[in-house]
């Protein structure tokens, strides 16, 4: 395993938390890598899987050594490449004579092997092998829709097994909303026996149909290939429940002055301090002391002039004549 580091800085510390379990997770990469040895057909195979996840995927083209899944210590390498990638999904190709042509797709909690499911490719048909208007060939990176039909992705345990890992593999980051006019591939699912699947990939045509809702045709622009289901290891009862733990339901923050009426409805009170205004300084020069000067002034003009005291004589002593 890789030597885990303690931060030192912060833009370390925030790409460790970006690579940390989340609540609510984001878009899932995958990693492509090859065995000791490989056909020619799970070559094609492994190459078609990454052009349909081209934005989300790592592919490794050289063969690893001693990668055996099922078996005891064989995974390690596996969380070694998943750490090393920051990969949830591994898809891992080998070929031998008792399990020939063979796939491995497992999931990652926290890089450590959460599942695996193991299944045999047959009846491959290649992208370059179907003939259609290259017009309708899906975009790049767009959101696919994904059909299973049949009983057994229900009642079968291998093939519930196998449906939760084809989620997780083709669809990508989870989101709320679509637009229809972006949806333009589907990946049919089709449980032909309890152990069989027949996986195949359509480009979506809309046309109308004379109300709201489009109508659609699938083309079939390939890859297609039958799945047969070899083995499949669940997760131990510790490791499914950490991985699916939720966040608890935190109740909510009470709101100060703020009541429910049944025919108001929501009601709020608003605090207002005391503004003191009548302790408020007011300058000698404001506005409000010029306007009552000048009220003042105007009043006392339309009074009239102010009557004159009358001056009092001052008694003279009179001189006396002689």
């Amino acid at each position: 395993m890789l030597k885990v580091r303690t931060p030192k800085n912060g833009k370390v510390r925030r790409e460790l938390e970006k690579r940390a379990p989340k609540i609510v997770e984001t878009g899932k990469k995958t990693l492509i890598l090859h065995g000791t040895k490989t056909s020619g057909v799970l070559n094609a195979v492994l190459t078609e899987l990454y052009h349909l996840k081209k934005e989300s995927s790592v592919k490794y083209s050289r063969k690893n050594d001693g990668i055996k899944p099922f078996e005891s210590g064989g995974d390690s390498s596996l969380e070694f490449f998943s750490l090393k990638t920051d990969c949830s999904i591994i898809v891992y190709g080998s070929h031998s004579k008792k399990r020939p042509d063979n796939l491995v797709i497992g999931r990652t909690y926290d890089h450590k092997i959460y599942d695996l499911v193991e299944v045999g490719i047959e009846n491959f048909k290649s992208m370059h092998s179907f003939t259609y208007d290259k017009k309708l060939s899906p975009r790049v990176g767009s959101k696919p829709f994904i059909t299973f039909i049949g009983e057994g992705f229900e009642n079968v345990e291998e093939l519930k097994h196998l449906k939760e890992v084809l989620l997780d593999l083709f669809r990508g980051e989870v989101v709320e909303n679509l637009n229809l006019a972006g949806l333009d591939r589907v990946y049919v699912c089709t449980a032909i026996s309890p152990n069989k699947v027949f996986l195949t990939h359509c480009a979506l045509r809309l046309k109308k149909s004379g109300s709201v809702v489009p109508r659609m045709e699938l083309v079939e622009v390939g890859p297609s290939m039958d799945m047969v289901v070899r083995r499949h290891r669940l997760p131990s009862d510790g490791l499914r429940k950490e991985a699916m733990k939720t966040a608890k339901d935190q109740a909510k923050k009470k709101e100060k002055n703020v009541s429910q009426d049944a025919i108001q409805g929501k009601i709020g009170r608003i605090y207002i301090p005391d503004q003191k205004v009548g302790d408020m300084a007011i300058p000698d020069k404001s506005k409000g002391v010029k306007r009552e000067r000048r009220e003042a002034k105007m009043k006392n003009k339309d009074d009239g002039p102010a009557s004159k005291k009358p001056k009092e004589d001052s008694e003279k002593p009179k001189e006396n004549s002689e």
